[in-house]
């Protein structure tokens, strides 16, 4: 088998079956197989989506083991060359999974391969491509900082701004939306580690990956990250969930800084804290003055068609959301 994809799902099972439609919409059809686990979302989701999609290996669970343990599920299952692992709130183009592929057929010291995600409003995604959180890094993202000199080189590292977004490059970290993994290389470091529920397991196997010498690439191929910030993550309750994973990985693999990252970051919270409570109350004013406009896309269009209305709507400084509606 040369492909693997695997989707976790939580509650969201209309956005799901846009995803698969999409893989199944792909150039690389043969060859793959896909898997759907299902974190007991408790919606009837793989009743309703196998008689839609009945050669996808669905595995069901009676609990909501989080996303590393729910992906194990399936990567101890699958056999493909390479895995991907897919968010279900991502809608990816006709040559996406060609182009990937492609890419790790001709670079084979490439462990792992992430792509270009855009949400709805056109806008880029900067957890597409990331740098290695060192305590500085991780304070600058916590403080606010990493947001306020986006293009630095000195505060903004997390996101790496800095490196062009439309070139490939490098990089250190990637994002589990779309993760695109070569199989050997999991078998050699191990697979997602489960201390970690939700967030902070793609930096921790990203960082496996390149410690065993292997490298982590970014193709900007685009994708459509349909909810891009899913997790709302410009509220207090992720900062925190950042911070808990950050300080598991730290725990791992540094434990004699351990007690001066939890310093450090404490206080990227208190700051980063302060400023996204006056963020958000200036969003809220201008959010009353400048309503989105939702703008209705079909699956049936191409994804270089929802692309180019999403961006066109963009460059005209339209303040627009697509929905991609069935």
């Amino acid at each position: 088998m040369l492909l693997s994809i695997i989707i976790v799902n939580y509650k969201v099972r209309e956005l799901l079956k846009q995803c698969l439609h999409s893989i199944y919409a792909s150039t690389l059809k043969e060859d793959i197989e896909i898997f759907v686990v299902d974190n007991d979302s408790n919606d009837n989701c793989i009743n309703y989506l196998q008689p839609i999609f009945p050669k996808v290996k669905y595995i069901q669970s009676n609990e909501n083991i989080g996303f590393a343990r729910a992906n194990n599920l399936a990567i101890n299952q699958a056999s493909g060359k390479y895995i991907l692992l897919l968010n279900p709130d991502t809608f990816i183009g006709e040559h996406v999974l060609e182009n990937t592929v492609q890419f790790m057929e001709k670079n084979p010291k490439t462990g792992a391969l992430g792509v270009k995600m855009i949400d709805n409003s056109g806008h880029f995604l900067p957890e597409s491509k990331r740098g290695f959180p060192t305590m500085w890094v991780s304070f600058c993202k916590l403080s606010g900082l990493n947001s306020l000199f986006k293009n630095s080189r000195l505060f903004g590292k997390y996101h790496l701004r800095y490196l062009d977004e439309n070139q490939p490059h490098e990089v250190d970290i990637l994002c589990g939306a779309y993760m695109l993994l070569r199989h050997e290389a999991i078998r050699e470091v191990g697979s997602l580690d489960e201390k970690f529920f939700m967030y902070g397991e793609d930096i921790d196997l990203s960082y496996r990956i390149q410690k065993s010498g292997w490298k982590i690439q970014y193709l900007p191929t685009k994708i459509l990250h349909y909810k891009g910030e899913s997790a709302h993550k410009n509220d207090l309750h992720y900062v925190k969930i950042f911070f808990d994973a950050m300080y598991i990985f730290y725990r791992k693999h540094f434990p004699k800084y351990n007690l001066l990252y939890l310093c450090l970051v404490k206080l990227g919270m208190i700051v980063g804290q302060t400023l996204l409570f006056c963020k958000k109350r200036i969003q809220r004013i201008a959010k009353r003055k400048n309503k989105k406009q939702k703008i209705f896309v079909y699956p049936s269009q191409s994804f270089e068609e929802i692309i180019d209305e999403i961006e066109q709507r963009k460059s005209l400084n339209e303040d627009n959301k697509i929905i991609i509606k069935q």
